[in-house]
């Protein structure tokens, strides 16, 4: 039987669940016991098939959310709203684990609980995608620049040792206006794909402006942070992208040891970047701290 709810219980049922019809109710007694379920648990895949009235509401959930689930179902019979909606782990019928949210409310005469259980496996989805696009750059599915100063400062905040390298491609501009923005992107596709093909899978790399690209060189010696750069530099004068005819493409490049802060280490390598394109172009300059 899936049992009967009251008026009373009917207006606090409306407002757990008027923005979410279709999510899993259930009504508690006192002691937690499951005695009103809507048929929602079987498409959601939770514990209980079919009619799982009499079960425990603790069933429904992972061991390790236990005593966040019982303090929340005690302060709902206490008349209190409890923390809202609270993010736990689920168990299905199949063992699998899946992250749902779950809200609890008394009800009328203090004789139960009611609860709203919705998964969150959709919207943490979402938010992952959202997420990635927010730190990534469209046209060469590199980091951005917001992704690209995170991580040094992760990596500065740690003290891990390392470098960071700034390439820039020389008369980007000049190149945009030759051949128009669509030879100017097949350009900068053709040298995100170079870097990944020189640098290590470890180093982190971010288009960050323009034709200007930093790579995060984790872990590595001024000999190692300073080969690879050279290398890079040196395979982008032998590039052929279609775009280019009649201009040779060529990068120049600014590196820097990992410094006190990310705002350091940057200027640092920013300074060592305009040393390079003011000696020539196509060429690495080291950063010379004060």
């Amino acid at each position: 039987m899936w049992g009967n709810i009251s008026p009373g219980e009917c207006s606090v049922l409306y407002r757990l669940v008027a923005t979410s019809p279709t999510d899993l109710v259930i009504k508690t007694d006192r002691r937690g016991h499951i005695v009103h379920a809507t048929p929602a648990s079987a498409s959601l895949g939770m514990a209980f098939a079919g009619d799982p009235v009499g079960r425990h509401l603790l069933e429904l959930v992972h061991h390790s959310y236990t005593d966040i689930v019982l303090a929340e179902h005690c302060l709902a019979l206490a008349g209190s709203t409890g923390s809202g909606w609270i993010e736990i782990l689920s168990v299905g019928q199949d063992g699998a684990e899946q992250w749902m949210e779950m809200k609890l409310g008394g009800v009328p005469e203090g004789d139960g609980v009611l609860g709203i259980l919705r998964s969150t496996e959709d919207r943490r989805a979402l938010e992952n995608r959202l997420f990635v696009a927010a730190m990534t750059d469209p046209l060469t599915n590199l980091t951005n620049r917001n992704a690209f100063v995170r991580m040094l400062g992760h990596l500065v905040e740690t003290s891990s040792p390392g470098h960071l390298a700034l390439f820039d491609l020389d008369h980007f501009r000049t190149i945009n206006l030759r051949h128009g923005h669509s030879g100017g992107d097949r350009v900068l596709i053709a040298f995100a794909r170079l870097l990944r093909s020189l640098l290590r899978a470890d180093d982190i790399l971010s288009r960050i402006d323009g034709g200007t690209f930093g790579v995060l060189l984790p872990d590595s010696s001024e000999n190692q942070a300073r080969d690879a750069c050279e290398r890079v530099v040196a395979a982008m004068g032998e590039m052929d992208v279609a775009a280019h005819r009649g201009h040779r493409l060529t990068a120049s490049a600014g590196l820097a040891p990992f410094a006190d802060s990310a705002d350091a280490t940057l200027r640092a390598a920013e300074l060592a970047l305009l040393s390079a394109k003011a000696h020539g172009r196509a060429r690495v300059e080291r950063a010379r701290y004060a």
